[in-house]
């Protein structure tokens, strides 16, 4: 039997504009998923635990569609089922071995489809421990690869590699394409995120994005403009400016509202972070529900949000430097 982890991650800048091939800059925070797989002689068995704030355990036996029913959205579910048994694949032809069977149980305090990474950090754990069950040692970036492709094959080909790419590496990274590098020097960072228990459709948000950006001009335009703000945040970050980094959050924030994927709680919780001085604020993710992440020193974001109707929690999230690990 073996237990590997994998962080969270919030996005600094550059959702949705990095599946164009833009840049984007998320980081890990220290809330992890974790997954235990023992081998077993057939099939594929899989309890889920954990995967929202309140929780929600399921057991299903992928190798005859049985299909855990559970009250939570079709669409979560379905996806949460397609990265595990994706990354079951992926596990199996890197240790070449197509009918290897597992029991697997995912746990995590990751709120599911909130905008931090959860797929990713259930994939990138997934893949690390099912290879090592069966005796083959990959590395991170051996498994960001391989996490990816299970993002790809669930999100129908619009996946980028920036969300297992973190969630593989740990601490600061910059995706753009597929070209993935880590960002040395950043140790810390006074981030707070702010949950409204809810969460996005992925695919249908970046759909979403897509139709705009292709009906529009002025929204593929609004796609250059993030990540061009990307690459000015990328330099205030690596040079410390914390400062700089909160304002281009704000700018970052209103043209992905202008591309549709905020929600009138994400609204309301960045402006709840912004009006208590916060250096910026800003959704996290996909939108539409789920996370904002806010930078700020001191406790008054933290308070403000924990007082902001549709805020039903927060926190403060410390950056995670070490990615995905055996436990």
């Amino acid at each position: 039997m073996v237990t590997a982890s994998a962080p969270a991650k919030v996005y600094l800048f550059g959702e949705h504009a990095v599946v164009y091939g833009e840049p984007a800059v998320p980081c890990a925070i220290e809330r992890r998923a974790q997954v235990t797989v023992e081998e077993r002689e057939e099939g594929v068995r899989v309890n889920l635990q954990d995967l929202t704030i309140d929780g929600f355990t399921v057991e299903y036996d992928s190798s005859d569609d049985d299909r855990p029913d559970v009250d939570v959205s079709d669409s979560l579910v379905d996806a949460g089922m397609g990265y595990v048994n994706e990354a079951i694949e992926q596990a199996r032809e890197a240790a070449g071995a197509p009918e290897a069977g597992f029991d697997i149980t995912v746990e995590g305090d990751i709120p599911l489809g909130a905008g931090l990474g959860s797929s990713a950090a259930v994939a990138v754990a997934a893949i690390r421990a099912a290879t090592a069950e069966l005796g083959v040692e990959l590395d991170a970036r051996e498994v960001a690869a391989r996490a990816y492709q299970v993002e790809h094959a669930v999100q129908q080909g619009e996946a980028s590699r920036a969300d297992t790419f973190c969630s593989a590496m740990g601490g600061a990274v910059r995706v753009e394409g597929d070209d993935c590098r880590t960002i040395d020097g950043v140790d810390n960072l006074p981030l707070v995120v702010g949950y409204d228990g809810g969460a996005g459709d992925t695919g249908a948000l970046v759909a979403g994005v897509r139709d705009v950006k292709d009906r529009y001009d002025f929204a593929a335009d609004t796609v250059t403009a993030i990540g061009d703000l990307v690459r000015q945040g990328e330099r205030a970050l690596v040079e410390g400016d914390v400062e700089e980094v909160g304002r281009l959050m704000n700018f970052n924030h209103g043209l992905l509202s202008a591309l549709g994927v905020s929600s009138r709680s994400l609204d309301s919780m960045v402006w709840a972070a912004r009006d208590a001085d916060a250096l910026g604020a800003k959704l996290t993710g996909a939108g539409g529900g789920g996370c904002i992440v806010a930078l700020d020193e001191s406790e008054d974001a933290l308070t403000a949000l924990s007082y902001t109707p549709g805020c039903e929690d927060a926190f403060r999230a410390e950056l995670d430097t070490e990615g995905v690990r055996i436990e």
